[in-house]
Parts: C-alpha cells; structure tokens; sequence
C-alpha cells in the first residue's frame, strides 16, 4: 500500500503545480489582451504609452479605445500632412505628445483644445509655415515646446499668450528674421530658449527682442546663439554681443516716421491690456508720460553691462576712499609731529635768551676795562 500510494502523491503534487503555473500564464495573457484590447493594430501599447512611431502613417489611426491611463503618444517618422480638428478628442489624459518628422503644413487652431493637461508637445521637422495665434489656448500646463526645423517666418502675437509655466522652447531651424518682444514677454518661467539656424536681420526690428534676450539671460535663462545675416557688417555675429548703442539710430527713425520705426502700427510692444501711446496726435517725449513696459524698451545699456559699471564704480570708489582715509591718517601723523616739535622748541627758547644775555654781560665788562 505504501510503494502505490507516493507516486500518486507525487503526481497530485505535480498536477498542483502545473496548474498553478497554468494558471499565471492565463493571468499575464489576460493582463496583455486588457492591455491591447484597445490598442490600435499600428500601434505597440503598454500601461503608460502608446508608440505608432514608424509605421507610415498618412492620417492619425483611432485613438478613442486606448488603455486606460496612456498618458504618452508617439507619432513620430510618419507621412502626416493634416490632421483633423477631432484627432485628440477626449484625449485629457495626455501628458506627452510626438509628432516631429512628419508632413504637417497646417493645425487647425482648436486641434489641441482637449489636451488640457499636456506637458510636452514635439512638433519638430515638419512643414508649418504659419500657426495659428489660436493654437496652444488650451494648453496651460505645457512645460516643454519643440517647434525646430519647421518653416515659420513669424510667431504671431498671442501664439504664447496663455503658457505661462514654459521653460523650454526652441524655434531653431526656422526662416524667423525678427520677433516681437510681446509675443515672449508672458512666458514668465522660460529657462531655456533655442534660436539657432535662422536668417535674422539684426536691425531695428530686433532691438527690442534683443532687450528681452538679455533681460532672460540675467534671471539665470539659456539663450543659444543668434547670427546676424544682414547688415553685412554684423553677418556672423551674435546679436548678443553686439552693442546696444548701436542701435541708437532706431530712435531718431521712430521720431521721424512718427514712433513707427521699430514697431507696428506706431505702438511699442507691452502686455495685453497695457496702455500705449496713441499714433494720432503728439508724440510723447518725457519718460514720465510713459508706461513701464515702454520705458524698459530704451534702457541705454544692458541690464549686465549696468551691473559692470556698478561694480566697476564700487571698486574705484572703495580704492578712492581707502586713499582718502590714508591721506586723513598721514595728515594727522604729521600735524602731531608738527606740534610736538613746537612745544619743544618753545621749552628751548627761555635758555637759549638766558645764555645770549650773558654773553651780552661779558662784552660789556670787556669794553669797560678796555
């Protein structure tokens, strides 16, 4: 009975434990068809990402049955030339974005209006050439903006408006030859700021932007290179380290075309809502009159460069004083040596008269024996 009964044991303990082992393979391949249940058939899918990166993509696959709790999408390397304005409808969830390397020529202005809580949008190597000051409204929790190696020619006025919590932005790569010093002026907690690769024209159109660049750099900010094209005596040149009296000439071009020199329609370049100086009628002239945001425009010299100087004077001013102090020292050393040998030479002069009388008595003695 014994010798009968352990391989039965054995092979109930055996049958447990392939059962078990059965019963963990079915668990993980249950896990894996939630997981792709929903998953788009170009797309690989986890538990945090959905990757359709590569797959020669001409329009966005559907992305409405995605698993639950994606919060990345990966749309990069494909053939995508429009999108439509529904291709991340109830997408809220979404914290990153990739669409670089694609054919895109134009966003519709309300394509990204339900992506509330997106953090990082690539839009990198495609085809825009303009963008829709519309675009990025809903977008308030962006931190991270890639928009290199694009066609932009301009960044319209408001494009920024509402991303204020921006910290990295990079427009490299474009055909920007100016920007308007508004249009960056919100993004408050910018840190890094890519400019490279772009024709720009180092003139009066640039001078302002150029104030705001070195006004970013001394909070601490990264700003990468920017070469001038034109003038031909600035080509190569980064505008950051040309002087800002340079650009003095730009002021005597405003008061003779009327302020509209260095600015459209004759009016600087302040925060929504700011009050500005009316083209029609006198032009304003004295610094009280204008608003704070006008008044930064024409600050003479960089904000670094003003630090210099102060250093500078606070040094020259702490060696002057210090010589001063030596000076004041020396003097009273002096005047008391002065007066100390005054006083001794006046102890002096009472014996000095005693032996000159006597002497005057010996003369007379020996003239009246004589």
């Amino acid at each position: 009975m014994q010798l009968s009964t352990a391989p039965t044991v054995g092979r109930r303990r055996r049958g447990n434990l392939d059962s078990q082992g059965l019963l963990g393979v079915l668990s993980v391949c249950a896990t894996l068809l939630q997981l792709c249940a929903g998953c788009p058939s170009e797309c690989v899918c986890n538990s945090l990402e959905a990757n359709c990166s590569g797959r020669s993509l001409v329009s966005v696959p559907a992305l409405t049955s995605l698993p639950e709790g994606t919060h990345t999408l990966f749309l990069a390397n494909n053939r995508l030339s429009s999108l439509p304005v529904s291709a991340f409808a109830n997408l809220s969830t979404f914290e990153s974005l990739d669409l670089s390397n694609n054919y895109l020529d134009n966003l519709p202005s309300r394509l990204f209006r339900e992506l509330s809580n997106l953090s990082d949008l690539s839009l990198r190597n495609n085809s825009l050439t303009v963008l829709d000051r519309e675009l990025f409204r809903s977008l308030t929790q962006l931190r991270r903006l890639d928009l290199s190696l694009n066609g932009l020619a301009t960044v319209p006025l408001g494009l920024l408006d509402e991303l204020q919590g921006l910290t990295w932005l990079s427009l490299a790569g474009n055909r920007l030859h100016a920007l308007e010093r508004a249009t960056f002026e919100p993004l408050v907690n910018l840190q890094h700021l890519e400019l490279g690769i772009n024709p720009w024209e180092c003139d009066c159109n640039l001078r302002d932007f150029k104030h705001w660049m070195e006004w970013l750099i001394y909070r601490g900010g990264y700003v990468d290179a920017v070469e001038c094209t034109l003038p031909k005596d600035l080509r190569g040149r980064d505008i950051r380290g040309v002087p800002v009296e340079m650009f003095n000439y730009c002021l005597q071009l405003e008061d003779e075309n009327g302020g509209g020199a260095g600015s459209k329609g004759g009016s600087p370049p302040c925060f929504r809502g700011t009050p500005t100086p009316s083209s029609e009628g006198a032009v304003v002239r004295t610094e009280a009159e204008l608003p704070d945001c006008v008044k930064q425009r024409y600050r003479p010299v960089s904000v670094r460069r003003a630090i210099g100087t102060v250093v500078i004077a606070g040094v020259v001013c702490g060696i002057v004083c210090i010589m001063m102090v030596a000076a004041a020292a020396y003097g009273c050393i002096y005047a008391s040596l002065m007066a100390k040998y005054q006083r001794e030479l006046k102890k002096r002069q009472p014996l000095m008269g005693d032996a000159e009388a006597e002497g005057d008595s010996e003369e007379k003695q020996i003239s009246s024996v004589a």
